[in-house]
């Protein structure tokens, strides 16, 4: 149970595939979305859930336990895996009016529970419901971990997983390119403020107007003066609405390149010299990071828990403080001091980083064992 088919698919496709290859039988409960169809190929059996993901309609919610519910009666499951906020409360409800065993993972504390208030401790105490007879819960960062266990929302076993891991096979270092043309920076994410794109798109703004100003020479005419190397800012990612006429301003105005949803972002990575993800956004671990330093790039992120895990200091990259574009500006212009050889040498850490610490193979072993005891 989870609430979209893109994170099910990208980040736990490989869960599935030792599933299957382990002859058991895969149900998959998510909204239809673009990797259903993958999954289906793969041998999985779809089973469509309309989710919410941001309503607050309490109807809403009682209409997906009931949905829930209504699966387990009829596919009779031996287990249940459940990921994000919703499918872990009431897919957790229902598996509990069931009597049947199930793991819940918290990808995030999500905005609700991050900006206090009653939201939170509605979230909360619909949390302590749902989690509450769960077989094991698996957090993604320590911060979370111990916010959930201070605020008594687990009292079952529990487990801290490196993130949803990355596959270290499908993710190899890429070739650092030159600098022919230019320094390539991306934002790969869901385009809202959380994630930062306001710090991205104030760095992109103001390294457009240094990059190339005009200035007089003495046959009057005008020709380029760099105070900056030609530099490249690409999005990829969905657009929240209320993004949209921004980002089509900045796309005609030249500042950025937006490339929209990628499903292979290896195609976009291998041009890019260093991923900027100035979230300041209640997640786990940080997969654009992870996917980054595995295919050898620096990265540029900020000091929040889900992206400080991945990011060492001057050593695969640089941090960032949230929210502050100058911050932001300032590590690019060190980012940019360096010789290409530094920033490959940077990548190569961040590789060596994921390898030791976020192999997913770590996740994988994690719920076969659960399997196992179940």
């Amino acid at each position: 149970m989870a609430n979209n088919s893109v994170g099910l698919y990208k980040f736990r496709k490989e869960l599935l595939d030792a599933l299957l290859a382990n002859k058991h039988e895969v149900f998959i409960s998510v909204p239809n979305g673009d990797f259903i169809e993958d999954m289906q190929q793969m041998g999985c059996h779809f089973i469509e859930t309309v989710i919410s993901r941001h309503g607050t309609n309490p109807f809403t919610d009682i209409a997906l336990t009931k949905k829930y519910c209504s699966i387990i009666k009829s596919v009779k499951p031996d287990i249940v895996f459940t990921y994000t906020i919703k499918p872990n409360v009431y897919g957790g409800i229902a598996c509990q009016l069931y009597k049947l065993p199930y793991v819940a993972n918290v990808t995030g504390l999500g905005t609700a529970v991050e900006n206090g208030g009653i939201l939170q401790k509605i979230t909360l105490a619909l949390y302590r419901v749902g989690l509450r007879k769960a077989k094991r819960v698996f957090f993604q960062n320590l911060e979370n971990q111990d916010f959930m266990l201070k605020h008594k929302v687990v009292k079952s076993a529990y487990s801290l997983l490196p993130g949803s891991g990355v596959n270290l096979d499908r993710y190899t270092p890429l070739p650092y390119p030159e600098e022919t043309d230019g320094v390539h920076f991306v934002f790969i994410s869901r385009i809202m403020r959380e994630k930062g794109i306001e710090q991205y798109l104030d760095a992109a703004k103001y390294f457009k107007k240094k990059c190339v100003e005009p200035v007089e020479i003495q046959n009057s005419s005008l020709r380029a003066k760099r105070s900056y190397p030609q530099m490249f800012f690409h999005i990829c990612g969905f657009c929240e609405p209320e993004y949209q006429g921004k980002l089509d301003e900045y796309k005609k105005n030249g500042i950025v390149f937006y490339h929209g949803m990628i499903r292979d972002i290896r195609e976009i990575l291998k041009n890019i010299h260093c991923t900027i993800h100035p979230s300041f956004y209640p997640e786990g671990i940080s997969n654009v990071l992870l996917e980054s330093c595995a295919c050898a790039r620096p990265i540029i992120t900020t000091d929040r828990s889900g992206c400080c895990e991945v990011i060492e200091d001057e050593v695969n990259g640089f941090v960032v403080k949230q929210r502050d574009s100058e911050d932001l500006i300032q590590k690019i212009e060190r980012f940019l001091a360096l010789s290409n050889e530094q920033k490959m040498l940077m990548g190569r850490v961040g590789r060596a980083k994921v390898e030791h610490e976020f192999d997913r193979k770590i996740v994988i072993d994690a719920y076969m064992k659960e399997m196992e005891n179940v």
